[in-house]
């Protein structure tokens, strides 16, 4: 969190004028019990209507300032804050687009959301909070400390031997919650990490009867949230209570204490007054401080978490944009594998094939067998663990990032078609063509139950000019890999006659 401060140095005055604005209210405030006494001790006891109309007077007149510096300082400490979490906000964006997608697997895009949205926020409501309350509640706890000495030494004592008591409950359960806190957003982006796996991966947990077993992880993360949520909530829950009633044994103690002072003529009835009034304002604003630190608490902790990010640094190291082979193919594998960070096996291997320009190249293979990985692979959303990626002659580790290739391989959109069965999507541009069969039609339909019998969830194809090839990827029978095969070929066909009826 402490780094995140770097942020606020835009906003300096605001972090200034809020605290000041806040401590000039403050100090009129501890003015308010001395006017009461004055009230009691001289108005009342003397029955001086015109001395109570002026001290009421003064009592208004310090009410109004008050109240204007506290809206300004909440002007500036919200204007602070708000600058302070859109400054956060922007750097983390700009800091997560230049991260590689293995960095972005690792932390998870429901990390990433959560960490730019709750946690950001977390943390500006925490700067908000310091800026209002971290020096107003101490200077009033203190300060009425010192008024109470100005009054009765004696009496004064109490609010010695109360303050250290008060603090000791108060940061004691904030050094206990501060790693719940922790937990907490831990296990919310557990939650959130099922929840996004479910819903991107719903066909695939559907196609394998997987609904149930998800539907029990996801209550087990839930129920961890909740338990420590419940459990870290119980242990904040002790703070009000325990300050109440140090607070209240403390004024039953300087009542007393008042009462004897009184009887033997050491202070007078307002001073008591003014005493109780000071020991109220010290339970108020401990309450506050109370509040706040759990606010701080939670801050700290989500600041830490953003900053988690901007710790984090890509695998992947920008090239120079200096070695190319006139190889005369737009994109070349040469036998490549591929592991994805923490996994046990590679994804892919020993892949290897050649594309010249107006190639059609088709990709098959079952579910989870690294169609999608191979297309990834191009345009270097992920490294090679093995082998080269060429394109244009380059390999793409020696692309620099602003280095574009002159392919048409970086002209298509929707390479890929994730799909249990052939469905109807045709798209024209005067780049590319990308096909997604329907089951409309006798052909289309005999095609889908070629796809069924080979027991195939997915089917990838690209189609640009006239020629075609095709990439099996994954364990496939010879059977497979020969009906794969002739599919493509009479796909040809047919993706031909549904272009021109689509043309005509």
């Amino acid at each position: 969190m402490r780094k995140l401060l770097r942020f606020l140095k835009d906003y300096k005055k605001e972090s200034i004028l809020s605290p000041l604005f806040k401590l000039l209210e403050a100090s009129f405030e501890l003015f308010v019990p001395l006017v009461m006494a004055a009230i009691i001790d001289t108005g009342i006891g003397n029955k001086d209507g015109g001395f109570i109309l002026k001290m009421c007077g003064i009592l208004i007149l310090l009410a109004i300032v008050g109240l204007t510096c506290s809206i300004t300082a909440q002007y500036f400490a919200a204007k602070a804050a708000v600058g302070f979490a859109t400054k956060v906000r922007h750097a983390l964006f700009d800091h997560i687009q230049k991260l590689s997608y293995t960095e972005m697997d690792t932390a998870g895009t429901d990390t990433m959301i959560t960490r730019m949205t709750s946690d950001i926020n977390q943390a500006q409501s925490g700067v908000n909070m310091v800026l209002r309350l971290f020096l107003r509640s101490p200077f009033i706890v203190f300060g009425a400390m010192i008024m109470a000495f100005t009054i009765d030494v004696k009496a004064a004592l109490i609010f010695v031997v109360t303050i250290p008591v008060l603090s000791v409950v108060v940061f004691g359960i904030m050094i206990i919650t501060i790693p719940l806190f922790r937990r907490v957003q831990a296990s919310l982006d557990k939650v959130l990490g099922v929840t996004r796996e479910n819903l991107t991966g719903s066909r695939v947990i559907r196609a394998f009867n997987k609904e149930q077993e998800e539907i029990a992880d996801f209550d087990e993360s839930n129920e961890r949230l909740t338990d420590v949520q419940l459990f870290v909530g119980k242990i904040s829950a002790l703070m009000n209570p325990l300050t109440y009633i140090i607070i209240n044994v403390a004024l039953v103690i300087l009542i007393w204490t008042g009462a004897i002072q009184v009887n033997i003529g050491k202070i007078s009835q307002g001073e008591v007054v003014a005493l109780v009034n000071y020991m109220s304002q010290i339970l108020v604003e401990l309450v506050k401080l109370a509040n706040l630190i759990i606010t701080v608490t939670k801050a700290i902790a989500c600041g830490n978490r953003v900053q988690s990010i901007f710790e984090m640094e890509t695998s992947m190291v920008d090239g120079n944009g200096s070695k190319k082979e006139d190889t005369g193919y737009t994109v070349e594998f040469r036998n490549v594998s591929m592991r994805y960070k923490g996994a046990g096996a590679d994804t892919l291997t020993g892949i290897d094939f050649k594309a010249k320009p107006g190639d059609t190249i088709g990709i098959i293979g079952g579910t989870g067998s690294g169609k999608s990985s191979v297309v990834n692979l191009i345009p270097r959303f992920y490294d090679v663990t093995e082998g080269q990626v060429m394109v244009d002659g380059m390999d793409v580790r020696d692309l620099c990032r602003t280095q574009k290739p002159q392919g048409s391989v970086f002209r298509l959109r929707n390479a890929v078609f994730q799909r249990p069965v052939l469905s109807q999507r045709i798209a024209h541009t005067h780049e590319h063509t990308a096909l997604d069969l329907s089951l409309n039609g006798d052909r289309i339909h005999n095609l889908a139950g070629i796809m069924c019998c080979v027991n195939l969830f997915d089917f990838a194809i690209v189609i640009q000019n006239n020629n075609m090839g095709c990439i099996t990827v994954g364990d496939m029978t010879f059977r497979e890999r020969y009906i794969c095969t002739k599919l493509v070929g009479r796909l040809k066909v047919l993706v031909e006659e549904v272009a021109a009826f689509q043309l005509a």
